[in-house]
């Protein structure tokens, strides 16, 4: 079965909003993966997501109130089958963290949109709620493309 770990930095903002929507797409496809969120650090471990984050999702018809922010472990990297880092500076990261026998699949989130490869997705936190529009864009966007290539591929 297939399985996601979505991760930002403090996974109180983008790595939620892309846990719920990847969610809400994989259930609308019928798709059965397991899907979480967490964060490169332990700063937000244990809270939920920003307020602004919540409400983006809410008017999107998602509800995220129920995730809580942690930390990524080592085990992570064998338990889940795709890693997927929001920007750069956490996919690098997540190099450093992998341990030796890591089997998950490490990308960005946008590299599975079509002429997005490489590029991060926005973070919001030091925005207005117009930035958190342009994050769900963009998370939204890649969860269509990624649970359609996870249903291509069985």
């Amino acid at each position: 079965m297939k399985s996601v770990l979505f991760v930002c930095l403090g996974n109180i903002c983008r790595s939620p909003l892309a846990e719920g929507a990847f969610r809400a797409e994989a259930a609308r496809l019928g798709l059965e993966v397991v899907v979480d969120s967490a964060g490169a650090g332990d700063w937000h471990a244990g809270e939920p997501p920003d307020a602004r984050a919540q409400a983006v999702a809410r008017r999107h018809g998602v509800d995220i109130s129920g995730l809580r922010a942690r930390q990524v472990r080592a085990d992570d990297f064998r338990r889940f089958t795709h890693v997927i880092a929001l920007d750069h500076g956490n996919l690098a990261n997540l190099r450093k963290l992998a341990p030796a026998d890591a089997t998950a699949e490490l990308s960005l989130l946008l590299d599975h949109v079509e002429g997005r490869a490489g590029q991060a997705v926005a973070d919001p936190w030091f925005g207005d709620e117009a930035g958190f529009e342009v994050t769900w864009a963009e998370v939204a966007a890649a969860a269509r493309a990624l649970a359609k290539h996870f249903s291509r591929r069985g």
